[in-house]
């Protein structure tokens, strides 16, 4: 067996040797730490200074898919007349707002549907008041709190000398930015010990890479010393190895939608070669030969043969 040979099987038995980081594992683990309703209340309830009880109180309202965007938020929900929108950053981004403006426009306009309000009518509809939430932990020194308004994005050289028509601007959105790092929001943190302890585990993490461990080795380490401490401990012994999977496994995405592109191509093929086959059985010969031409025919056909 060559040395070429000895590579290949240990990357196959070992596929963890040469992964990285994925650079949004923060964002997928904020939001798989509080997709339950008794996480999400429990840091409402800290960021707000509220104090509900029954976690039915609140209703998710979450985009999976912002299609004509490609986006997806953290975590929305509707409690008592406010509706949240928590987002998670480990960078800096002053066009959150923006980004903030497309998500509560979809939002409420789900809220009007669902409520079926009638926005055309003479008697004024009632709206749930919008919030907008940034945790970040980033690297970059930021305060404890801070806001970005969606009227700084707004040009300033656009009619410059006819006073200041960024107060007067039809439209404004508020990110209010709290800083998660450690010693940040100390108050906040006390309040929701899944946030606490969600801040914890990634500077552990960034504290073993800094010591020189690779990614998987730091992950491991930090993993390890967190179950110790009490740190996320029953979740990381629950899903460690989904949660390993989120923050190092994605960094092969390329892979991975290429895998499923294939797949798809795959069973595409297999319905097709299915549908020939049933019209041939079924000696309907000018269908199949149609079918090979005209693939909305060939559609319907699928569906009549429910393939």
């Amino acid at each position: 067996m060559t040395t070429d040979d000895i590579k290949k099987l240990l990357d196959r038995l070992f596929p963890w040797r040469h992964a990285r980081l994925n650079r949004k594992f923060k964002d997928h683990l904020f939001r798989f730490l509080f997709r339950e309703k008794e996480d999400l209340l429990s840091l409402y309830n800290a960021v707000s200074g509220t104090d509900y009880k029954n976690p039915d109180d609140l209703t998710i309202m979450t985009l999976e898919d912002v299609i004509y965007l490609g986006m997806k938020n953290d975590v929305s929900f509707l409690i008592d007349g406010r509706l949240n929108l928590y987002e998670h950053q480990s960078s800096i981004c002053p066009n959150m707002p923006l980004r903030g403006l497309f998500y509560f426009s979809q939002m409420l306009q789900g809220y009007v549907d669902q409520k079926e309000l009638n926005i055309y009518s003479s008697t004024k509809v009632s709206l749930p008041v919008p919030y907008y939430i940034v945790f970040y932990n980033g690297t970059a020194k930021l305060p404890e709190r801070s806001e970005l308004l969606l009227s700084s994005l707004f040009d300033d050289g656009a009619h410059k000398d006819e006073g200041d028509l960024h107060r007067d601007a039809a439209l404004e959105c508020r990110a209010v930015v709290l800083n998660i790092n450690e010693g940040y929001n100390v108050e906040i943190m006390k309040k929701c010990r899944t946030l606490a302890d969600y801040s914890a585990f990634v500077q552990k993490i960034r504290e073993y890479q800094k010591e020189g461990f690779d990614s998987p080795k730091a992950v491991a380490l930090a993993i390890d010393y967190c179950i110790e401490n009490g740190i996320l401990a029953d979740v990381l012994r629950r899903n460690r190895g989904e949660v390993t999977d989120m923050i190092l496994t994605v960094y092969n995405e390329k892979l991975h939608n290429r895998t499923l592109r294939e797949e798809g191509r795959q069973e595409g093929a297999r319905r097709i070669n299915a549908l020939h086959k049933r019209l041939l059985d079924d000696n309907r010969l000018d269908d199949l030969k149609r079918s090979t031409e005209d693939p909305e025919y060939q559609e319907l056909l699928l569906k009549e043969y429910k393939l």
